[in-house]
């Protein structure tokens, strides 16, 4: 959890942060009336204060000193104003602020945004690639009160090097006219021949030539930007960006894991199990059932059922950490081990039933358990090997559960 310094007098304004940040998990206020209380906080907890949410006009500090003496702290400051001045934001902007917010309805939540994206950026890696140092320095100087992780380049050659030797750079801010190598055929070796799909391309030009942006973007840039530009432009495209690739993963990732036990879902489970049997090498498999499940569900409620999930997959994850491992619907569960014999399989599945049974997911529900069906193939299809894991996880069952039944003898 990050701790936030908030400094507003409003009390209407102050109402609605307040029934914002009741809504967050992750981030926990400490609110202020004026320039007095804020240097007080600030001299006894400036240490654990991750940013600052602020006032540009207080009774005490009509001017803006407020903002200054946050940024004496070196906080990343999200200004709050209710009068919109240009001249006064690009003053701001410059000194280092993260934004220029207006109090409307809608920008408190903008403001939260801001705060959890400053979170995320700690972990973000920029290359700023330009032959200019003037502008390698005036765009660090706009991105450095994000917190992003900043890397320079003065041409296009040293910047392809950095990207090869530093394969977790997340974004590219590259100059069109560079010497060595242009912005624009990096762009297009960034893509075509490195594949460098993940990375984020914003492409920068002085040039008035209308179609550049195009030419950019055809190549395989994200965004582009005219010089001379904005803070807040530059700010909104990075931001922007990102946002898009955090919504891309996270829509990829529901495509591949289950949203409740975060393990692979039926379909993603198939297609990596599909690879791995594409080796033509011996693999067990095993097919689990929570015993007693729905006694669960109706004596003790959804909730609990979610919790003996949840905590059955994380148990079942640490336990087979070589093991594919996927979630088919309800409380059914599935395993693919290239490693282990169907012996090694039903033994390490006995130990983990036993470790389970200590585990505690709901006051007062009874001990996790499960029943499990083992099978060992070699060129059998998927469906083939999972269909004859389930005989025998019926097996299992029918002798009365919180078992695992294996064939007596692996085929050959």
């Amino acid at each position: 959890m990050q701790t936030i310094l908030v400094i507003e007098d409003s009390p209407l304004v102050l109402k609605v942060l307040q029934h914002q940040f009741q809504q967050e998990s992750e981030l926990q206020p400490i609110f202020c009336a004026s320039l007095a209380e804020a240097e007080v906080v600030l001299e006894t907890f400036a240490g654990q204060l991750f940013a600052a949410l602020v006032d540009l006009h207080l009774p005490d500090a009509p001017n803006g000193e407020v903002v200054d003496l946050v940024l004496r702290y070196h906080l990343p400051t999200v200004v709050l104003t209710a009068t919109y001045d240009e001249q006064r934001r690009d003053e701001l902007l410059l000194k280092g602020v993260v934004d220029y917010v207006l109090k409307e309805s809608h920008s408190y939540t903008y403001a939260l945004r801001l705060l959890h994206r400053l979170e995320r950026n700690r972990h973000i890696k920029l290359l700023i690639a330009d032959d200019s140092a003037a502008t390698r320095n005036f765009i660090r100087r706009i991105l450095t009160p994000h917190l992003y992780q900043i890397v320079e380049a003065d041409d296009g050659l040293e910047a392809l090097r950095i990207l090869q030797e530093q394969p977790d750079l997340d974004l590219l801010l590259v100059d069109h006219t560079m010497p060595g190598l242009s912005g624009f055929e990096l762009v297009k070796r960034l893509r075509h021949e490195l594949k460098r799909t993940e990375l984020i391309i914003l492409g920068l030009s002085a040039d008035g030539k209308g179609s550049l942006s195009a030419q950019f973007i055809k190549q395989g840039a994200d965004d582009f930007l005219r010089k001379p530009f904005y803070p807040e432009e530059l700010n909104c495209r990075v931001m922007h960006a990102l946002d898009r690739r955090d919504l891309l993963r996270a829509l990829e990732r529901a495509a591949l894991f289950d949203s409740l036990t975060g393990l692979l879902n039926r379909r993603a489970f198939t297609e990596q199990c599909q690879q791995v049997l594409r080796k033509k090498r011996p693999v067990a498999v095993a097919m689990l059932d929570l015993d007693h499940f729905k006694r669960i569900n109706d004596q003790f409620g959804h909730a609990s059922g979610d919790a003996a999930l949840l905590t059955f997959a994380n148990a079942l994850r640490k336990a087979f950490p070589q093991a594919l491992q996927g979630r088919l619907g309800g409380e059914e569960f599935a395993l693919l081990s290239p490693l282990l014999s169907a012996e090694q399989l039903s033994q390490q599945l006995d130990r983990f039933r036993a470790q389970l049974a200590g585990l505690s997911y709901s006051p007062g529900a009874p001990p996790l358990s499960f029943s499990a069906g083992v099978y060992q193939g070699w060129d059998e299809k998927l469906e083939t090997l999972l269909r004859l894991a389930d005989d025998n996880l019926y097996q299992a069952k029918a002798d009365g559960r919180g078992r695992t039944v294996q064939p007596v003898q692996a085929p050959g």
